[in-house]
């Protein structure tokens, strides 16, 4: 069996028994397919992770930095409690509205807010606008500006909240120092940033699966 066929049975056999499907899950998919939006939504396991960890942090106010289609959104904003909230920014409309209708669809357009724009100028409102801090912190868009994301981020957050930031192994691309690739220069900028950050405790964790070979970093505001 090669390799990625391997992957790909290992990751079929645990998301049937451990994360498993359901329709308004399904219906994501394939509303974002038949939408020609790209197929990077994060695997079903990789999706029930991001559900536990939001759970077992007891979110209660969740930030997503990178909409797509809304699955992930789906994923996280059913680990809420009946007053929670999540807030999920998009770069592009028509991928917004994409993620509403999925959203709408899964029942959960009444604790879900999408706002669109470049996540950049949507995060320094989130800050003038106040509010409770996040607990919990997905961030899943434009490599090259994951710094920028974790600084915000932080700034959102308050002691104990937990940052998840996706796809940081880029296939093992992430060790080349000369890389000129914007998506390994703006992931190796955003784990210096995190390794000398005073208030972040961190590691990383390399997968492999149907989405080939990647990774995720985790981090903890300490304080």
């Amino acid at each position: 069996m090669a390799e990625q066929e391997r992957w790909n049975a290992v990751d079929d056999y645990f998301t049937s028994e451990l994360a498993p499907a359901d329709e308004a899950l399904e219906a994501a998919l394939r509303e974002s397919d038949a939408a020609g939006l790209p197929q990077i939504a994060v695997a079903p396991n990789q999706g029930k992770l991001l559900q536990l960890l939001a759970r077992m942090q007891g979110a209660r106010r969740i930030l997503e930095i990178g909409t797509l289609g809304g699955y992930s959104t789906i994923w996280l904003a059913r680990a809420l409690p009946a007053d929670g909230r999540l807030i999920t920014l998009e770069y592009q409309a028509a991928h917004a509205e994409v993620a509403r209708r999925n959203l709408a669809r899964a029942g959960l357009d009444g604790v879900v807010e999408v706002r669109v724009g470049p996540a950049l100028d949507a995060l320094p409102v989130l800050a003038e606008e106040g509010g409770a801090p996040f607990d919990f912190v997905f961030i899943d868009a434009d490599k090259v500006n994951n710094p920028h994301y974790l600084d915000w981020a932080v700034r959102l957050t308050g002691p104990g909240s937990v940052i998840v930031c996706d796809n940081v192994v880029r296939d093992g691309a992430v060790t080349d120092a000369d890389s000129t690739d914007p998506a390994v220069v703006g992931t190796r900028a955003l784990v210096d940033r995190v390794a000398a950050h005073p208030r972040l405790s961190a590691t990383a964790v390399q997968t492999v699966g149907t989405k080939g070979y990647d990774g995720f970093l985790l981090a903890r505001v300490t304080d």
